[in-house]
């Protein structure tokens, strides 16, 4: 038989309020007149007693079991033995994302930087044991949003990210130092940076070496990602005839991204269309899939219905004798 316990037991106090009712219906008993009254009872003494006579109380006590069993109901039965094994594989993530212009180029579909949100929205999903925040940067860099396990609120802050909503420029290095002071206070077993960029470091205070090397520092591994087409790739440009495309050419810094991953412990990867940073998101989630803790849980379900189907049944009971069988016993 399964272990029931209540989510409610609080409830059970309603049980107290039952004993006025017996009491009352005692009292009632005792007090109770006959409708015809004699001079003497002596010769009815000797008269048989049906089983309706020594039956009579039963319909109360049907009625009294119903309420217990509403009372049970409303306590919230539950099992509690189904026993399951999980593994949990909590990992902390931080999403460093470019929003320099140059991410609006339009070698990936429908441009970079959509690329780049709507493969990460996927990683991000597929993540449910996963504390995992985004840092943005360009000139400079901001934390769009904390260390989390809410992927609604997540997601959210991801698909409201704009190219242009910083100053231009691609402070790679302060995009990462900003991404590891959000992590080096965290007490995962792993801690991640996926840092994506499509240019070289020409802002910002902070190298991108010495911000790996900060990272190193705190055991935080770092993936890196180029993004952007062999040669060159097409670029909205503002003239006076309206936007036109213009071909211009792909500069990422990869000596740079491969010693940051180097340094860390990652490894860097380059994308050149949107089939590829799929892949590239799919191979972090293959390294980064290691067991940090099992899980013993219990498994409830809820188990007022048993209940639930025994009241209504004595219920209907209570009725038909009520109604057919006791009807003329007071």
């Amino acid at each position: 038989m399964d272990h029931i316990t209540f989510a409610k037991p609080e409830l059970f106090y309603l049980l107290i309020g039952l004993i006025p009712m017996i009491a009352w219906y005692i009292l009632r008993q005792t007090r109770s007149k006959a409708s015809i009254q004699i001079s003497s009872i002596e010769s009815l003494k000797q008269s048989p007693k049906t089983w309706k006579h020594a039956l009579r109380h039963l319909v109360f006590a049907l009625q009294i079991a119903v309420l217990s069993l509403v009372i049970v109901c409303l306590a919230r039965p539950q099992s509690a033995d189904n026993w399951q094994n999980q593994t949990v594989e909590g990992i902390d993530i931080m999403i460093a994302l470019d929003l320099s212009s140059s991410m609006l180029a339009r070698d990936f579909q429908p441009n970079r930087v959509e690329a780049a949100k709507a493969v990460a929205t996927k990683f991000i999903s597929g993540r449910p044991y996963d504390r995992i925040g985004l840092v943005v940067f360009s000139a400079e860099s901001f934390t769009q949003c904390p260390l989390t396990t809410d992927r609604s609120v997540l997601v959210n802050l991801l698909q409201d990210v704009q190219s242009g909503m910083l100053e231009d420029g691609t402070a790679i290095g302060l995009g990462l130092a900003n991404a590891v002071s959000r992590l080096k206070d965290s007490e995962a077993k792993s801690r991640v940076i996926i840092l994506l960029t499509d240019g070289e470091n020409n802002r910002g205070e902070i190298a991108p070496i010495t911000a790996a090397e900060i990272a190193k520092t705190f055991g935080i591994r770092v993936y890196t990602i180029g993004v952007g087409t062999i040669g060159t790739a097409p670029y909205p440009v503002q003239t006076p005839f309206g936007v036109q495309m213009r071909d211009v050419e792909v500069k990422i810094d990869e000596k740079t991204l491969s010693e940051i991953a180097t340094l860390t412990d990652g490894k860097y990867f380059r994308a050149t269309n949107n089939k590829t940073l799929a892949d590239v998101y799919k191979e972090i989630d293959r390294l980064e899939r290691s067991k940090i803790q099992n899980k013993e849980f219990s498994k409830k379900n809820e188990e007022y219905r048993r209940y639930a189907l025994a009241a209504l049944i004595l219920a209907l009971f209570a009725l038909v004798l009520q109604l057919v069988v006791f009807r003329h016993i007071p």
